[in-house]
């Protein structure tokens, strides 16, 4: 199969089109025929060789971690999906990625792709989605009533953790540039706060949670905006400092990036 990896950490232009055998699916997973797939920070960050030891793979690497298509076969203890199904996964993180004609998924990761979404639609929908609602309810335990700060409203990630969050029932603020506002406002934010305007963010309320989608000093302030006993939820890693600073003011921060 045709597959796009690299042979060397670096920039765009070390990817290049491949040659590799067709994988076959283990007893639980399925070889996906792929239709469209997705570009996350994840990928480039990857092949640049900023995860390199986290990752210790042998080249060639294939990055990609969001697949859409149909399967084209079932490995042997598979009973819940069939050939021909259509479907939308977060594949395992391996060096056999989704940029690629084919990949495979563990039966447990997979999801039916709706009818009335397309192959493109879906594809974008797995990782982003996926980080929104773990960084909201598996570590933020975002509640009805309750008021979240969601920073980068307008990115991939922030823009499902706003429809999320609305569909729980919570108090939404969002950062984001003024342009934003009314897209983000459709998708349930109640406040959209002009990142470029400080004086905005002088009529928050004390958040009970906040999702950082940014770190740096934007990860530092927004502990002011916190509430004691409230949680910041970052998916770029802790800033230098910003463990200290929430344990000296009893609030929470949760990395999982």
């Amino acid at each position: 199969m045709k597959a796009i990896g690299f042979y060397k950490y670096g920039d765009a232009t070390k990817l290049t089109m491949i040659e590799l055998p067709t994988p076959t699916p283990g007893p639980n997973q399925v070889l996906v025929k792929e239709k469209a797939t997705s570009i996350n920070p994840i990928d480039w960050k990857l092949r640049a060789g900023y995860l390199s030891k986290r990752f210790d793979w042998p080249f060639p690497i294939v990055v990609g971690w969001d697949v859409a298509g149909t399967i084209e076969a079932v490995g042997s203890q598979v009973t819940e999906w069939h050939v021909g199904d259509e479907v939308l996964a977060r594949p395992a993180t391996t060096p056999r990625g989704t940029y690629a004609e084919y990949t495979l998924v563990d039966e447990n990761l997979l999801a039916k792709k709706p009818t009335n979404v397309s192959f493109e639609q879906a594809a974008a929908v797995p990782l982003a989605g996926l980080t929104a609602w773990q960084a909201l309810f598996d570590y933020g335990h975002l509640k009805a009533d309750q008021n979240v700060l969601i920073q980068a409203g307008a990115g991939g990630v922030g823009t499902f953790a706003i429809q999320f969050a609305k569909h729980v029932g919570a108090k939404i603020w969002t950062t984001a540039s003024k342009s934003h506002a009314p897209l983000l406002t459709g998708l349930g934010a109640d406040h959209v706060l002009d990142y470029h305007d400080p004086t905005q963010f002088e009529q928050l309320p004390k958040m009970d949670l906040i999702f950082d989608t940014l770190g740096g000093q934007n990860q530092l302030r927004a502990f002011n905006w916190l509430k004691a006993g409230g949680t910041q939820v970052s998916i770029v890693g802790q800033t230098a400092n910003s463990k200290a600073i929430a344990d000296q003011k009893g609030q929470h921060l949760v990395s999982i990036g």
